[in-house]
Order: C-alpha cells, then sequence, then structure tokens
C-alpha cells in the first residue's frame, strides 16, 4: 500500500512540473507574440483596430495611419456665417396651426449657403480671358444651380412654417429653433449642397 502511495505522489508531482512548465511556456509565447517586434518570426500577428471619425466603425490599423483612409472621412470645411453664397428666397405669409384659424407669418428669409471650392488652375484660365470670366465663374454658376432649386426650398420652409403654432414662434427661442429646422430640412432635401446660416429679414407673426 506504501509503495502504491509513493508511486501516486511521484505521479502528482510529474503533473504539477508538466503544468508549471507549459503555463510558464504558453506565458512567454504570449509575450513574444504581443511585444516582439513584427519584424521578428512569430506564429501569427496581431492585427490592431482604431475607430474612424464615424461611430462604430474600425479600421485595421494599417489602413488607419495612411492617407487615402484618411481623406475618406474627413469632413468639409465649412466657411464662417457671413462669407458664404446668400440665397433670398423671398417673402413668404402663411397660415400657422390655430384653431381660429386667423394666426399667421409673414417671414422673408434668406439662406446662406457654403461655397464651392474654387479650382485655382480654372480660376487662372477664367481670368486670362477677360470676358469669359463672368461665364466660367462658380460662383455665379453656383448661385444659378441654386435658384432653379427654389421650388423645392419654398415648399420646405412652407410645409414647415404651416406646421408651427404662434406659440412655438413669438419667443427669441423659437425664432432661433426655427433657423435650425429649417437649415436642417433644406440640407436634407439638398444633398451636395450645406446652409451654414439662416436669417429673418423680415418677421411678422399676427
Amino acid at each position: 500500500m506504501e509503495k502504491v502511495s509513493n508511486i501516486l505522489s511521484l505521479v502528482l508531482k510529474i503533473l504539477a512540473v508538466l503544468v508549471l512548465l507549459i503555463t510558464a511556456a504558453f506565458s512567454m509565447a504570449t509575450a513574444y507574440i504581443m511585444f516582439a517586434p513584427d519584424d521578428y518570426p512569430k506564429p501569427f500577428y496581431l492585427q490592431y483596430l482604431y475607430p474612424t471619425a464615424e461611430s462604430g466603425t474600425l479600421l485595421p490599423a494599417s489602413e488607419h495611419s495612411s492617407g487615402t483612409v484618411a481623406q475618406a472621412v474627413v469632413e468639409p470645411v465649412l466657411a464662417q456665417p457671413g462669407s458664404g453664397v446668400m440665397i433670398n428666397t423671398g417673402t413668404k405669409i402663411i397660415n400657422l396651426t390655430d384653431p381660429s384659424g386667423r394666426k399667421y407669418i409673414r417671414v422673408a428669409v434668406v439662406l446662406e449657403f457654403n461655397p464651392p471650392a474654387v479650382d485655382p488652375e480654372a480660376e487662372e484660365s477664367g481670368g486670362a480671358h477677360g470676358g469669359e470670366e463672368t461665364a466660367t465663374d462658380p460662383i455665379t454658376e453656383f448661385t444659378t444651380e441654386i435658384t432653379a432649386k427654389l421650388p423645392v426650398i419654398d415648399d420646405n420652409i412652407i410645409t414647415l412654417l404651416s406646421s408651427k403654432s404662434f406659440e412655438q414662434l413669438y419667443t427669441a427661442e423659437g425664432k432661433e429653433g426655427l433657423r435650425n429646422e429649417i437649415r436642417d430640412r433644406i440640407n436634407q432635401a439638398l444633398p451636395g449642397y450645406t446652409v451654414i446660416a439662416v436669417y429673418f429679414t423680415e418677421f411678422v407673426v399676427e
């Protein structure tokens, strides 16, 4: 019986040593894979993921540091309010949502769009031809494009205003909220164009 006990004890000691050796080898291998330079031979290489500007999207480290990917997620630079292209949508008289039907708003809305990017080479060639400069002026072309879309702009503004009540608009907070709603609505209706500011040159709620 004592002999069997000695054998079991020896087996347990051997197993314990094997477990320790395997654990140590595994730890060393993990440390080597994680911390050794990538130009060293490894059984496999770790791939790190980084978040991009769009929340929830992950890119591999190699793409995260490349210039091409960085350009894809960079948003266009917006002009400061007051330096964009002004489009006057005219004066509108619209009935508000009121049980009596007697409340209305008279408002003149000016939209300021982010100006188009100007190609320096095209600008120089246009200036060199003198009389052709106006015809190829990107701001003039941009204004013409937006003017052609005024029916869409007017429809969105009228639809939005006709859903408002007197109580929602007569305060300063109401006017500021309306500016933001008009801006967001037009930006959604006209993809490719960006309204950076909304101005009221006339605003009467009665």
